[in-house]
């Protein structure tokens, strides 16, 4: 039987990284940055105001605190204004915030420190030189770096690239994944399962798995083990995928049949993996692209548990991310817990933390049964034990995986 780090080790080894593409900033959030993107311009690209008041030469306010400095208001700068305008000594100019600073301006008194008389506005407080104004450059020189290779484009990363004038950004594409499900028993979910039929489960909660975990992906839907039918579906999809994701195909004699549907398109390992949920399941590389192709378990709460372990990092790599993997942390048991001896568990809990003391603690939920996907929607986590530990008593300390936090 091999180790989960041996087979994750594998499955890691045969990451494929999508070409960069060009894509329009909107479409670029949730991706990784694939270029130094340089500022051509300053950023501000004029000394603005930074609030809404009046436009002065500080030395014509200094004396403020002590005797109010009355100044006519010789003009109105509104925010966009393409006009140039020139401030003289002892006057003032309103102006709206973001709006371009007159020469000779070098301070903004807001509002707030004046009578706000339209015509000879009295200003009641000094302001020293820079105050209440945006320099140019201030935030981006021109030829500073504003979003760095590598850098994770979220909403400050967009608004940054819009403000240096980027409309479009080279980045790491989301790696295809296609999904998969087999058996003769599924029925899609808008039919009615007839005697011995279920719903086919697994290609939408698995789809829905490998979108969360940031791919762009593709449910195949329900295919039959006939050899020849499979074989001309899984050769479609390795020619539009970087990773291809089978459920159900790996145990019994439609395992077998799959596994021979399969053989002349790559390498294709099928073994038991030391982990439960999950231990039967396939992995290899198929086609002339060498694609990640995975054989999941058709009970859709293993197939996801191997998912969640094994699928989901080798996506997080192909995006590019440093760590694929997700945060752990230690926790204290509220439940006792048994786990298969051999086998490295991978249990449901639910993860809560102490408001007083800051620790974290976890409640193990459901039982072991490998079909049990109700308490699964309920867990945050999951408790990972040891293969060598198979009882573990309330109180004691664990290890727990984060799984998507509910908002």
């Amino acid at each position: 039987m091999r180790s989960v780090e041996e087979q994750l080790a594998r499955v890691i080894a045969a990451a494929v990284r999508p070409a960069p593409v060009r894509v329009a900033i909107p479409e670029a959030q949730g991706l990784l940055c694939a270029e130094e993107v340089v500022a051509e311009r300053p950023l501000p690209g004029f000394d603005q105001a930074a609030v809404d008041g009046y436009a002065v030469r500080s030395v014509d306010v200094q004396g403020a605190a002590e005797r109010p400095v009355p100044l006519p208001v010789v003009g109105e700068i509104p925010a966009g204004s393409r006009q140039p305008r020139r401030l003289q000594p002892g006057q003032a100019v309103r102006i709206a915030t973001g709006a371009p600073l007159p020469t000779l301006a070098d301070a903004v008194v807001p509002l707030g420190f004046t009578d706000g008389n339209p015509a000879k506005v009295t200003v009641q407080r000094p302001v020293p030189s820079g105050a209440f104004v945006r320099r140019t450059g201030e935030d981006v020189q021109a030829g500073d770096v504003a979003v760095r290779r590598g850098a994770a484009i979220g909403a400050a990363q967009v608004g940054l690239l819009a403000a240096v004038g980027r409309n479009k950004v080279l980045v790491h594409p989301r790696p295809r994944v296609s999904v998969i499900s087999i058996g003769e028993e599924l029925v899609d979910v808008d039919r009615t399962p007839g005697q011995g039929q279920v719903y086919d489960v697994n290609s939408y909660a698995l789809a829905a798995a490998a979108r969360d975990a940031g791919a762009e992906v593709s449910r195949v839907g329900i295919q039959t083990a006939d050899p020849r039918r499979l074989r001309e579906v899984v050769e479609g999809r390795l020619l539009l995928s970087e990773i291809v994701v089978v459920a159900g195909g790996v145990g019994g004699a439609i395992g077998d049949e799959v596994r021979a549907a399969l053989a002349d398109l790559g390498e294709l390992d099928t073994t038991r993996v030391a982990m439960h949920p999950g231990s039967v399941q396939g992995f290899g590389r198929l086609g002339p692209d060498a694609v990640p192709t995975f054989l999941l378990p058709a009970n859709p709460m293993s197939a996801l548990v191997v998912f969640e372990v094994l699928v989901r990092p080798l996506i997080k790599a192909a995006l590019g991310k440093r760590n694929p993997y997700r945060r752990a942390v230690a926790a204290r048991l509220l439940s006792p817990l048994t786990s298969t001896k051999g086998r490295r568990g991978f249990l449901r809990g639910q993860l809560l933390r102490d408001a007083d003391t800051g620790e974290y603690l976890v409640q193990p939920l459901g039982t072991a049964g490998s079909h049990l996907l109700a308490s699964l929607s309920e867990a945050n986590c999951l408790v990972m034990v040891d293969e060598d530990v198979t009882e573990i008593a309330v109180g004691e300390e664990v290890m727990v995986s984060f799984l998507a936090q509910r908002g």
